[in-house]
């Protein structure tokens, strides 16, 4: 049977000067055969100590029982700051609980039954736009505009116009591009002003680009919150009735101080739901698509199962839930290609682990990517077989071997709405199309902020005929 494509790994661990030229590419390019199968691994250059972390006891231990011995990478909070800001995707401690506890009732906007309607709609406008499109594309920007598109709808009640998607996910794909250059100058502790090169400029720029895009949006909204806290009656029945996730952030205060958020602080909130809740599902969503084009067979029964819910009810939440075969290829698909590849803390003090001594200030890395192709923790790790998540006979259990949301009180605050988009998504497809891998076309998987397949997704998508009611 056919292996989906992943990296080819080195048979030894790379030179620094090798990882220095390769890695600034794609971290995936670091990784060698070892790598699979070690429960921990330890690398030293010149400006950091990283320890990689697949044992499932010692994953417990950094993400859920010690969660603040090991915060998260002051390294990470650089790169991505300047276009997430101090958002509770970068802060630690007290600040990250404040933002949490602010950012928990407003994201209960995003239940499923609440947000399904936009989400419908976003979709809707995707169909539309694929059958006027040409039947062979690259179904990567189409993955990136429907996941960013529902995020614009559901956070902000605003519809992604093509020019509007065109400049910020132009823009995101130059900050991705560039930003393993500025880690990797970090990692080897080159001089500031390298770090600050023509590369950094272009990175701050197109982080300038999606902030001021998402600024224009929020300000006029936060100053109907400003006049509604001022006492305008009107402002506040306005803003109540927008029952998005920004009329409940602009709402909530803090429980201590009783203060709102601040400008910056919802636009640096927002900027992270946008980075999370579309750049992650549309990796995701791609590399679905290419896996069910890859295993026609399977793409055939996930299409039965589509039609079979689909005769007996139309398109909802109830349905979605009952399509068990298009849920586990997702899964199946964020197995192989987790979004994010690389979750990274810092060791808070000095610590021990498996007989090595890791002085306060190192890194510690735990990958999903390298713990969903573990050689110990999965049969066929490589392989891609969505039926293993109904078999009784797994080799480890999930809640030790598979972590695409990452794990403890910091897993991802919107698992559930990117696990309902993602089969409406693939549920639409699979009704209304068979799609198949272009000629000759192979993705390139690399790995930078999240996995994506350089080269892009070239499939061939082929109507299906309208079923008859």
């Amino acid at each position: 049977m056919t292996c989906p494509v992943f990296p080819k790994p080195g048979k030894s661990k790379a030179s620094l000067w090798k990882v220095f030229f390769t890695k600034r590419h794609s971290w995936l390019n670091a990784l060698y055969e070892r790598s699979y199968r070690m429960k921990m691994g330890e690398y030293i250059m010149p400006g950091l100590r990283l320890y990689m972390i697949n044992q499932p006891e010692l994953v417990r231990r950094v993400l859920v029982q010690e969660v603040a011995d090991f915060p998260k990478h002051r390294m990470l909070g650089d790169i991505l700051e300047p276009l997430l800001g101090e958002s509770i995707f970068t802060t630690n401690g007290e600040q990250w609980q404040k933002q949490r506890n602010m950012l928990d009732p407003a994201f209960k906007h995003a239940r499923v039954q609440q947000v399904f309607s936009l989400m419908q709609d976003a979709v809707a406008d995707m169909s539309a736009r694929l059958a006027q499109g040409p039947k062979a594309l690259d179904v990567d920007p189409e993955m990136t505009y429907v996941t960013a598109d529902i995020i614009f709808r559901t956070i902000m009640s605003t519809k992604l116009a093509p020019e509007q998607a065109h400049l910020i996910l132009d823009a995101f794909v130059q900050f991705q591009a560039e930003s393993p250059k500025l880690a990797l100058f970090k990692m080897f502790n080159l001089p500031g002003w390298l770090q600050q090169g023509a590369s950094e400029r272009k990175r701050q720029l197109a982080a300038q680009q999606i902030r001021h895009a998402i600024e224009d949006i929020v300000r006029p909204r936060y100053q109907q919150a400003e006049a509604a806290r001022a006492g305008c009656p009107r402002s506040r029945a306005e803003l109540e009735q927008q029952q998005d996730i920004l009329s409940s952030l602009l709402l909530t205060t803090d429980e201590g101080t009783g203060q709102p958020f601040s400008f910056s602080e919802i636009v640096d909130q927002i900027s992270m739901l946008f980075l999370a809740g579309h750049e992650t599902s549309a990796s995701a969503l791609t590399w679905s698509l290419y896996l069910l084009a890859l295993y026609p067979d399977i793409q055939e029964q996930a299409h039965q199962e589509v039609q079979q819910v689909l005769a007996e009810q139309p398109m909802s939440v109830e349905a979605i839930r009952k399509m068990v075969l298009v849920r586990d290829c997702f899964r199946e698909a964020l197995r192989l290609y987790p979004p994010v590849g690389f979750l990274t803390r810092e060791c808070a003090h000095n610590t021990s682990m498996r007989d090595k001594k890791m002085p306060k200030g190192s890194s510690v890395a735990i990958s999903p990517w390298l713990i969903h192709r573990h050689r110990e923790f999965w049969d066929n790790p490589d392989g891609f077989d969505p039926f293993r998540f109904t078999s009784k006979e797994l080799k480890t259990p999930l809640s030790k071997s598979y972590l695409p949301f990452g794990a403890g009180p910091r897993v991802c605050i919107g698992a559930a709405f990117a696990q309902q988009e993602a089969s409406l998504i693939l549920a639409t497809l699979l009704r209304d199309y068979r799609f198949a891998l272009a000629p000759g076309f192979v993705p390139e998987p690399v790995g930078r902020l999240t996995i994506r397949s350089e080269n892009g997704m070239q499939l061939v998508l082929t109507p299906r005929a309208k079923q008859q009611p």
